[in-house]
């Protein structure tokens, strides 16, 4: 097998928590704003753009999978307080953005709690492939 054909096996890991009592749309939202962030903070984890056959460009998307997981709400406390102390790319969703509508009260209701006071709904991290594992360690691969 060429080295051009050979399956890439990259040495990190995006990847999304949601806590498991969303609705379905609520799901939807997070995942979307939890990895709106990651391309600017980790520009690497973004590929090249795509074009089709009759030349019509498109943006560039992330370079590799986003795997998305699910858990309760204490496993999401746990994962982000493990997230923290391992100094990965984080990004939360709390239950009080569900309120807003747009970044700066997004920011300002973020900003009014204390970090072991979230409410969270989801985080995305990206970090080495054996650092996101034990960070999401407990969680299950969302259906």
């Amino acid at each position: 097998m060429t080295e051009e054909l050979a399956p890439v096996r990259f040495d990190t890991k995006i990847a999304v928590l949601l806590r498991e009592d969303l609705e379905t749309w609520q799901r939807l939202n997070v995942t979307a704003f939890l990895v709106s962030g990651l391309g600017t903070a980790v520009p690497e984890v973004i590929g090249e753009p795509y074009v089709d056959a009759d030349d019509t460009p498109y943006l560039p998307m992330f370079r590799q999978p986003v795997m998305v997981f699910e858990g309760p709400k204490e496993l999401l406390t746990t994962a982000h307080t493990r997230a923290v102390s391992r100094g990965v790319a984080l990004s939360v969703f709390t239950s009080d953005l569900f309120a807003t509508g747009n970044d700066r009260d997004n920011r300002a209701a973020v900003r009014a709690v204390r970090r072991d006071g979230m409410d969270l709904v989801g985080l995305a991290v990206h970090g080495p492939r054996n650092a996101v594992d034990k960070i999401l360690k407990g969680a299950s691969m969302h259906p």
